[in-house]
């Protein structure tokens, strides 16, 4: 371990506020900043950049908080394949860390971090070698070519570690994390194009690029199938919206009650989405994965994962992995036994990787009976007519939180598959975890804000 703790020592860090609780203000104040700094750097290009073969793959960029072709083009790539690796690891038993000690849980995040720097330089190089994001081809076989390569390669470090600064200044200075505020600033950003752009479509210039536009267009000219289609795609979303809020509200309320004041009690909220959208993010980005290592693999001759007809799959193994458009399939009267085989898969492993997932975010971030059962009693609180003792307090917290763990896990992933084959303006994946994400992000704001505004509550809270 003193080789692991060299490294994390060596790496530079953001340092934290020195006040326990940062106002409110504060807060929304970076936050904001982060998130302007990530959209300009969005609109950075890199510098000699030639070919683009990955600004085909939307979906990607969005899971993955990046945009392709700029300096942030790996996104939270690095970060949340780290997270997957180290989640394996710890959940497979190969990785041994105490993560109930304070010191076991920053020896895991600094691993964690050690991890991202090391994926940030593999896939900068995965990008730029295997022709994702290549110089100009007028250099190749040229004393240039290499050169540029190491250039792009550098660049694309330089933003990697950028982002990783970021995230940990959303984690320590805003709200929430950096990796959910990326994703749910793409998503929206989608959406509000996909709805609202006037400029002609580049595929069909006769309408509107946006839905909403599109819709009153295609009614106008008479084009009933355009007009089906967009209404579809509007209907989709906003159902979409709705079923993600509500199972979001779901939850489940333990009743507390200080043990040494009496008249004083509370409810300790433990969320149908126990794991809220973290399951879903390691799954979508591991499946983005797949599909973008399949890409690069067929552009460099080997189509071992399968082949891809534009941004489509359409053979081997990433064409069981890809969510097809049941709604526009139906509409266009080219739906086959095909597209059911592949929701069915889709689906399955949609649910089952957030379910596991989910077990292994449980076991590693501190949210299993024995933690939260410690944490609770450290509060001063315990639940009325129990015993203050840790046992018994996690004895009965594990009657909900495992049940809430596989359900939640199963549940979370099932509803974005279903939601990615509804054809929605965005993907479903990236509407659900943007809905939870601002769901999420609404309680934080409305809590810090709240405790900010009444100093009694905030004295009973610490």
């Amino acid at each position: 371990m003193s080789i692991l703790d060299t490294l994390i020592g060596m790496l530079p860090e953001v340092k934290g506020p020195t006040q326990k609780r940062l106002p409110f203000k504060d807060k929304l104040k970076w936050t904001a900043i982060i998130l302007v700094i990530f959209f300009v750097m969005g609109l950075v290009p890199l510098a000699g950049l030639g070919e683009n073969s990955l600004q085909q793959f939307e979906f990607l960029s969005i899971i993955l908080g990046a945009s392709f072709g700029s300096i942030v083009s790996l996104g939270i790539g690095p970060i949340v394949t780290a997270s997957i690796v180290l989640q394996l690891l710890s959940g497979t038993g190969i990785l041994n860390m105490d993560l109930t000690s304070a010191e076991g849980r920053q020896r895991f995040q600094g691993l964690q971090k050690v991890m991202a720097v090391g994926f940030t330089l593999l896939e900068a190089f995965i990008y730029v070698m295997m022709g994702g994001l290549a110089p100009s081809a007028i250099y190749a076989g040229t004393t240039l070519y290499p050169m540029l390569q190491g250039i792009l390669i550098a660049q694309l470090f330089i933003g990697g570690m950028l982002i990783l600064w970021m995230d940990e200044v959303v984690s320590k200075w805003g709200f929430g994390s950096g990796v959910s505020l990326f994703i749910a600033a793409g998503v929206s950003q989608q959406i509000f194009i996909r709805a609202f752009n006037f400029l002609p479509s580049p595929t069909n210039p006769a309408i509107a690029a946006g839905a909403i536009p599109a819709l009153f267009q295609s009614l106008g000219t008479g084009d009933v199938t355009t007009a089906a289609l967009q209404l579809a795609a509007v209907i989709s979303t906003i159902v979409v919206f709705m079923v993600c809020v509500y199972c979001q509200a779901m939850k489940v309320e333990i009743p507390l009650s200080f043990g040494r004041v009496r008249g004083h009690s509370l409810r300790w909220p433990l969320n149908f989405f126990y794991t809220s959208n973290i399951p879903v993010i390691l799954v979508a980005a591991l499946l983005a994965n797949i599909q973008l290592v399949a890409t690069l693999l067929e552009n460099w001759g080997f189509p071992i994962l399968g082949t891809f007809s534009g941004n489509t799959p359409i053979s081997g193994f990433v064409f069981w992995l890809y969510a097809p458009d049941i709604v526009r399939a139906f509409i266009t009267g080219s739906f086959t036994m095909v597209n059911i085989g592949q929701a069915i898969i889709y689906a399955v492993v949609m649910a089952l990787g957030s379910m596991v997932f989910s077990i292994f975010w449980v076991q590693t971030a501190n949210m299993d009976a024995a933690s939260q059962a410690k944490q609770i009693l450290n509060s001063g609180l315990q639940i009325p007519g129990f015993r203050r003792d840790q046992r018994v307090l996690e004895r009965i917290l594990s009657r909900y939180i495992w049940p809430l763990t596989v359900v939640g896990g199963l549940s979370v992933g099932l509803l974005a598959a279903l939601a990615d084959l509804t054809g929605a303006l965005s993907q479903g994946t990236g509407i659900l975890l943007a809905v939870m994400i601002v769901y999420k992000l609404y309680e934080e704001i409305a809590k810090q804000h709240m405790m900010d505004m009444h100093p009694a509550l905030r004295k009973m809270m610490e």
